[in-house]
């Protein structure tokens, strides 16, 4: 994961991927931008470099908290404790984007068996593609987590009308005290459609196949975040993007290739193969711990 800055930062700044088109391209060329007047004078370096360095800060604290670093609790899970994981922000976020590439698998391999394609939406440029890839977790997990899941669960389960609560409960919704989580989890269950529905209803929207497959993240991701929080739901979001694309498009950079052709070079495909271990390994541990506490009742 670390290593996907750097390189983003490459792409970003000095690849040809923008062939015409480079980080001096204007921010209000993005047509949703032209409303909002002199935040229009922005070239997207400033935005990119503003939220590539958020992606960091968030890293950085998902590999220190929120109560152990990354390598105790790693070091632990490896000695077979395997609970402590809820300790650490980057364990979560690399156990669920493992599962949801898993599921996505699975989906995409059911979904083609029955001839019904994943198609992306048109992007004329690869390097505003990767912008716009880079941004919109922020965007989403803003809209879809902090105000649709973050702020009825505030409403649904503070106790008091505190200020600094409500900011705590939007940052980490365990902050509050909830006893019976039905409502949050039919609560989680509907932004997740939601989520998965506005992947092909916008202007320029995935095909209909994309539906099944981002309605899986938004669920996944929207557990995380009521589960853990913002760092760790926000990562995986950024996982599913920067992460991703970064290397795709470092590939298709680097051979020349389109992007989609580049998803098939042996890298990324080796790549794929160790979350989806990870992902299998972390599905095994989620059925051990669901036993254990059967046995334990």
């Amino acid at each position: 994961m670390v290593f996907s800055f750097p390189i983003g930062a490459y792409l970003f700044f000095n690849s040809q991927i923008g062939k015409d088109i480079d980080y001096g391209y204007p921010w209000s060329g993005f047509e949703f931008i032209k409303h909002f007047g002199e935040f229009g004078g922005f070239e997207i370096a400033d935005v990119f470099i503003v939220v590539w360095t958020f992606f960091l800060i968030i890293f950085t604290i998902s590999i220190l908290g929120p109560k152990n670093n990354f390598l105790k609790v790693l070091s632990t899970i490896m000695a077979g404790s395997y609970r402590t994981q809820n300790g650490n922000y980057l364990v979560q976020t690399v156990k669920w984007f493992s599962i949801l590439i898993v599921l996505s698998e699975i989906i995409d391999i059911v979904q083609q068996g029955f001839g019904v394609k994943t198609t992306p939406p048109p992007f004329e440029n690869d390097l505003l593609q990767f912008f716009g890839m880079t941004l919109s977790p922020i965007l989403e997990e803003t809209g879809f987590r902090l105000i649709l899941i973050g702020i009825p669960l505030f409403l649904l389960y503070s106790k008091k009308g505190s200020v600094g609560l409500f900011f705590k409960s939007l940052w980490n919704p365990n902050n509050l005290q909830i006893g019976n989580s039905k409502k949050a989890i039919i609560l989680v269950a509907a932004v997740g459609v939601f989520f998965g529905l506005s992947h092909i209803i916008s202007g320029q929207s995935w095909s209909n196949g994309k539906f099944v497959q981002a309605t899986i993240s938004g669920i996944i991701i929207g557990w995380v975040y009521y589960k853990y929080g913002f760092v760790a739901s926000t990562l995986i979001h950024w996982a599913t993007n920067y992460l991703i694309y970064s290397y795709g498009y470092l590939v298709s950079s680097v051979n020349e290739i389109p992007i989609s052709t580049a998803f098939s070079h042996s890298l990324l495909e080796t790549i794929e193969i160790l979350f989806v271990i990870t992902g299998a390994i972390s599905i095994s541990m989620l059925l051990m711990d669901y036993r254990q506490k059967k046995l334990e009742v």
